[in-house]
């Protein structure tokens, strides 16, 4: 399937977003190992997360979903390996989380995955757990991987880091039902440090205190248990960058209610690099506006502490005077497609001025056109793509329902948001 992007003029209006996913997947982990019932509001929809869903009621948790309320029968760490394969798609969260998981389950777990997640980098934790006892399997090239519940024995546990802190938070969650004390202990430069920050507090919520030693040692005692709670999911911030975007690139204001730069969320600060450009950005009425009236300059950011915003970014970039230069993104060549040197040659197609050299990328404004880009199967290229076409007549993409993954009703509320701006159809 092609979709074709719309033009837009200035905009003016609000754009809701879904719940976090990187909040409900660590909300639904602890959950589920819990004592009892929780309940999990502004839940994420996004496929993601109900494939982690799908893998909890295969180990024998029972998820329950209603809108967007989330009902979760914990019990207690208790888990059975199943009967088949569970189905975690190219979902990085899923795979490992589901990983540590299984150590906890009596029996072999199988877990099934995509090709294109079975490429991306996961020898990390299968060496973290490897390094326990743990009984891990996964050849090559394979997309199947299997661990045996053997439980948690505790101690010190290295892991390898600067690829994804999603080993760190695996690992972390099922701390507390080790038969000892547990201190993970990454190596190297953590990538997307803050999202360990979301997982202590996340772990914090359902009862269970992490201690960190200045960012390099985090102690969980054990063995503990999780207790049940009611967990409201702050709006995603990740999913927010691209209305963001869209007001810096076509013009106007956009508000987002539910994010706030008060967030713990990494991405939460992304309307301050749009300030950096140019934008106007205010917090207000239990959300974020952001505006631009003027001109849109280059600038000079790091943002290996939100590399999913990276995205959004260069799309406002395209349109900034001058030049743009993002720094520490290495780490975004193992996301669902290779964020830097993949997307820089999509944008290429439009006649985007990208470079990429190491770690860093740098845009220039450039004549513009229309081509048809495709997605790689990567939501937040797609969403990218979108805001572009804001300003770029004939912009057309390939699988744009690829947005599921994280933000399924990207197109209806962008869509909305024009009819709001009054933008009228093609």
């Amino acid at each position: 399937m092609i979709r074709e992007a719309r033009t837009s003029g200035p905009l003016a209006g609000r754009m809701r977003v879904p719940g976090s996913k990187s909040l409900t997947n660590r909300a639904l982990v602890c959950a589920s190992l819990a004592g009892g019932n929780s309940v999990l509001t502004n839940a994420s929809e996004s496929d993601d997360t109900a494939l982690l869903a799908n893998g909890l009621n295969q180990l024998g948790i029972l998820v329950h979903r209603r809108e967007s309320v989330l009902e979760v029968e914990g019990r207690g760490g208790v888990l059975h390996a199943p009967k088949f394969p569970i189905p975690s798609g190219n979902a990085g969260t899923t795979l490992r989380f589901l990983l540590s998981l299984g150590v906890l389950a009596s029996g072999t777990t199988v877990i099934e995955t995509s090709g294109r997640m079975a490429e991306r980098p996961n020898d990390d934790i299968l060496d973290a757990l490897k390094g326990m006892g743990v009984p891990v399997k996964h050849d090559s090239g394979s997309t199947r991987f299997e661990v045996t519940g053997t439980g948690l024995p505790g101690g010190e546990i290295p892991v390898r880091s600067d690829r994804s802190s999603q080993f760190l938070s695996s690992l972390l969650m099922v701390a507390p039902y080790a038969r000892t004390r547990c201190t993970v202990m990454p190596s190297g430069t953590v990538a997307s440090a803050h999202y360990i920050r979301l997982t202590v507090e996340v772990m914090e919520k359902f009862g269970v205190q992490v201690r960190s030693e200045g960012g390099e040692r985090f102690s969980v005692d054990a063995p503990l248990h999780y207790s049940p709670a009611v967990f409201a999911a702050e709006s995603d911030a990740s999913c927010a960058t691209y209305p963001f975007a869209a007001a810096a690139i076509a013009g106007g204001e956009v508000f987002v209610p539910g994010v706030l730069p008060s967030s713990h969320q990494p991405d939460a600060g992304f309307p301050e690099v749009l300030r950096m450009m140019g934008c106007r950005v205010e917090t207000r009425e239990g959300g974020t506006l952001v505006s631009r009236g003027g001109t849109l300059r280059g600038t000079d950011v790091t943002m290996n502490g939100m590399p999913d915003a990276v995205p959004a970014l260069v799309a406002v970039a395209l349109f900034a005077d001058g030049e743009t230069r993002i720094r520490g993104i290495g780490h975004l060549r193992f996301k669902e497609s290779n964020r830097i040197e993949g997307y820089a040659g999509e944008l290429r197609k439009l006649g985007g001025g990208i470079g990429v050299e190491g770690d860093v990328m740098t845009v220039r404004q450039a004549r513009l056109h229309g081509a048809l880009l495709e997605t790689h199967d990567d939501h937040r290229l797609a969403m990218s793509f979108a805001v572009v076409g804001l300003r770029v007549p004939g912009v057309r993409i390939e699988d744009p329902g690829c947005v599921r993954k994280s933000y399924p009703l990207f197109w209806e509320e962008l869509e909305r948001l024009l009819e709001q701006s009054g933008q009228s159809g093609r």
